[in-house]
């Protein structure tokens, strides 16, 4: 009895839900989807736009280079993983010019687009930093799949919810809204129903009443499955247009691409002991604010530490292997100006003698 009563009650207020608040709750529901979708798409755009400015870098690095010179897979993916880390910030503070007390952006902050960039250098380069060179060429599609599933900052929207699940999710909404609406109409119909047992055949004008009244909340409840079919066509054109999967497979076959690019034009894979390691944690604003700095004294200087040779490096890259190559290749102070500072320095000694 108990058992028949608590089943006769559930079912009663699901036909309540299901014809008071079924309707609200999937347009909601539909918007809600909505909105994640587009979260998950642009957490996912983050990384296709790191992917397409390091393979613009990589077309510009094969136009300048030099045929003759030897190449190391290493330091060339190294050097251009960072040239591409700092100039695409270096666009984001040259875009944000009139507000300079902006540290970073709020979607950069947000969808943690600056630390997911880093990591994505630091583990392209920890995986490759080990490649044995010849003749076989790696698997660079695990690779590159690897480096990209498994950043922790672009792997879930703001950090915390799961990419791959909600995206799975997302895909089967659009049955979930055509069930949701056939669900309303049969539930309506079941309890519309019982209505038809306090008909009086011979009291017409009151059965014409209760019909009516039986035909209006069947009409009604037809309309949670002309809901359900607009919204699930609706989810489908959404998941279309930002299709997260074939986004990621762009991603990773361009970046595979390139990196297969830079392998077949290398020579070997050397790793000199001299080069610093990639400083994720530091600022690429305070990097920029050094390369103003550098720029307006003329100052060259080591490429890890700041961004300075970003400018001139595509003409060095290929000559020379080694950073201190940079050193040898400014020009020497002509003998005149040395012999003319010593004169300057040697008057001004005097003066002081005299005063």
């Amino acid at each position: 009895m108990f058992s028949q009563e608590f089943v006769q009650n559930t079912v009663d207020g699901v036909v309540v839900f299901a014809t008071d608040l079924l309707m609200p709750a999937m347009v909601l529901f539909f918007f809600g989807a909505i909105a994640l979708r587009v979260l998950i798409y642009y957490t996912v755009k983050r990384e296709e736009w790191f992917s397409r400015e390091f393979s613009k870098r990589v077309h510009k690095f094969l136009h300048a280079r030099d045929e003759k010179a030897e190449q190391s897979f290493y330091i060339v993916c190294k050097r251009l993983l960072e040239i591409t880390y700092y100039e695409i910030f270096e666009v984001r503070a040259i875009l944000k010019r009139r507000n300079p007390d902006a540290i970073m952006t709020m979607a950069d902050r947000v969808f943690l687009v600056q630390q997911g960039v880093a990591r994505l250098v630091l583990d392209t380069l920890k995986q490759i930093k080990f490649l044995k060179f010849g003749n076989e060429r790696p698997q660079f599609t695990e690779i590159s799949n690897n480096i990209f599933r498994n950043n922790p900052c672009f792997n879930r929207v703001f950090g915390i919810i799961p990419v791959s699940v909600f995206n799975d999710f997302l895909n089967i909404v659009p049955g979930l809204f055509i069930v949701g609406g056939i669900f309303g109409t049969f539930l309506g119909i079941m309890k519309a129903l019982p209505e038809l047992g306090g008909m009086n055949l011979n009291d017409i004008e009151g059965t014409k009443l209760i019909m009516d009244n039986f035909l209006l909340k069947i009409s009604f409840s037809m309309s949670t499955s002309i809901i359900g079919i607009v919204l699930s066509v609706g989810m489908t054109l959404c998941n279309t247009f930002f299709s997260c999967e074939k986004l990621y497979v762009e991603t990773v076959e361009r970046f595979e691409n390139e990196l297969g690019h830079l392998w077949n034009l290398s020579s070997s894979n050397k790793l000199p002991s001299e080069y610093a390691n990639f400083d994720a944690e530091r600022d690429p604003i305070e990097v920029l604010a050094e390369d103003l700095i550098s720029k307006e004294l003329s100052v060259e200087i080591g490429f890890v530490n700041i961004a300075k040779p970003i400018a001139k490096w595509w003409g060095k890259m290929g000559k020379s292997s080694s950073p201190s190559e940079t050193e040898k290749t400014q020009p020497a102070p002509k003998k005149e100006e040395t012999a003319q500072v010593k004169e300057e320095v040697k008057n001004a000694d005097e003066d002081k003698k005299v005063a």
